[in-house]
């Protein structure tokens, strides 16, 4: 994924958010649905889905739609290189998960978008 300096710039900012880092934390252990998300954060729904809509819309995320649930995913291949670095230096901000991954019923997509 090739991105402009200012894109760059602009998705570090918007992962710099404590939220969105624990989202992105818990994302990287696997697919996760806003239900499970509000339960890890301890943090209300409508909270949870505009930090996972601006992580969306950076193309850090993407979602999976299975039923009625939207389960959300890691997109981009240098955010768990992003949270490595972040958790090694401020470990005590990454908190161990407290809720079980949900299996998907299917494989999420792992491509590339062109």
């Amino acid at each position: 994924m090739i991105r402009s300096t200012g894109k760059r710039i602009e998705l570090l900012r918007i992962i710099a958010h404590p939220v969105r880092m624990r989202i992105l934390y818990e994302l990287m252990r696997g697919p996760q649905c806003v239900t499970d998300l509000v339960d890890f954060l301890e943090v209300n729904q409508s909270n949870v889905s505009q930090h996972l809509a601006l992580l969306r819309q950076s193309g850090a995320v993407e979602c999976r739609t299975d039923g009625r649930t939207k389960w959300y995913y890691v997109l981009d291949p240098i955010i768990p290189d992003i949270v490595a670095v972040l958790k090694r230096d401020y470990a005590e901000d990454f908190p161990p998960p407290t809720i079980p991954v949900r299996k998907m019923l299917h494989q999420v997509p792992r491509e590339q978008p062109e």
